[in-house]
């Protein structure tokens, strides 16, 4: 086999993002990101006997050196030489949003390089490459339930339950959809680790209970802690409407520019709601962008690891906002 084709989705952000505690006493760094479905990255992958390993677009330097470690890792399990090949991206990803574009680039193309050997890529494999190629990942390669991952260490803190309440999300930009230099960022401080311990605790038992407004109460927390970080100033008007609406509360990118307004999935009008809180966005002057139903697979269903480039059905709903409520997203 020498091609190989490799998906991957994306995210909508964080519901909860901090410093926590792992077995061992030790603080880490730590995230729990809003899965959608929708947006992802196609990766095709074409092998040859030597010669360089070219990506196309060519700016996708962390997609190439993921390619890079996957040749090198295929070709240790099948004892040959890795040889080079080509790597073609489709542009699926919104870049600098905060919805894991590199980390969707990165995941795609390892699938894409391990089927072209005729293998599949298992998530440890793909998170530790992940790791490698970018720094920091996020846990796309899971595809399970919702999980406290190190995105530093491409490791798994804490699974937090079977899967999230029933959540409607209505999906919006801030900062006027400009993209972040995560580079530039400012670090965040590590000295309120029980403060964020506490957070986890309780999204641990809205998981557990099912309880959406729980799961806002920490959702929008970690947004006002993260604006110390990455200062949204939509943050308050989110907020405002997110009350005025009906809404159980807010999430963000904490390293991106999208937002959006959660909703309990289970209200028997959650649907006049999500429409109020798209109206609301555009009297605020916030484009809204999305509105889907997040609610996750449980972790110990079968992990996403097919290199099929759609993903498996009815993990996520994800649609574009009606023309009648918002103009349409060009993200």
């Amino acid at each position: 086999m020498t091609e190989g084709i490799g998906w991957a989705p994306c995210h909508h952000g964080e519901l909860l993002q901090g410093f926590f505690r792992d077995a061992a006493g030790a603080t880490r760094r730590g995230l729990v990101t809003l899965p959608m479905t929708g947006p992802g990255t196609r990766a095709h992958f074409t092998r040859t006997e030597g010669g360089p390993l070219l990506a196309v677009p060519g700016e996708r330097a962390k997609a190439r050196r993921a390619a890079e470690l996957a040749l090198r890792e295929c070709a240790r399990r099948r004892r040959c030489p890795p040889g080079g090949g080509r790597l073609q991206l489709g542009a699926g990803v919104p870049v600098g949003l905060g919805m894991g574009s590199s980390t969707s680039d990165v995941i795609a193309a390892v699938r894409a390089v391990f089927a072209a050997f005729g293998l599949v890529a298992d998530p440890g494999t793909t998170a530790r490459i992940a790791v490698r190629a970018e720094r920091a990942c996020d846990p796309l390669m899971l595809g399970g339930g919702p999980l406290l991952f190190a995105q530093r260490d491409g490791e798994v803190l804490e699974e937090l339950g079977a899967a999230l309440p029933p959540l409607a999300v209505v999906g919006c930009l801030t900062g006027g959809g400009r993209p972040v230099d995560t580079l530039a960022l400012a670090a965040d401080r590590a000295d309120d680790v029980a403060g964020y311990e506490r957070l986890r605790g309780a999204l641990r038992t809205a998981v557990a209970d099912g309880d959406a407004a729980l799961l806002g109460r920490v959702s929008t927390a970690s947004a006002r802690l993260n604006q110390r970080v990455l200062a949204k100033a939509e943050l308050p008007a989110l907020e405002r409407l997110a009350e005025h609406v009906g809404a159980v509360g807010v999430q963000v990118a904490h390293s991106g520019n999208v937002a959006g307004l959660l909703f309990d999935a289970t209200t028997p009008d959650f649907d006049r709601r999500v429409r109020a809180g798209v109206r609301g966005l555009r009297r605020e002057g916030i484009t809204a962008t999305r509105v889907f139903r997040a609610q996750q697979r449980a972790s110990g269903g079968r992990a996403w690891t097919s290199t099929s480039p759609k993903p498996s059905a009815g993990r996520t709903w994800c649609g574009p906002v009606p023309a009648s409520s918002a103009s349409d997203s060009r993200r």
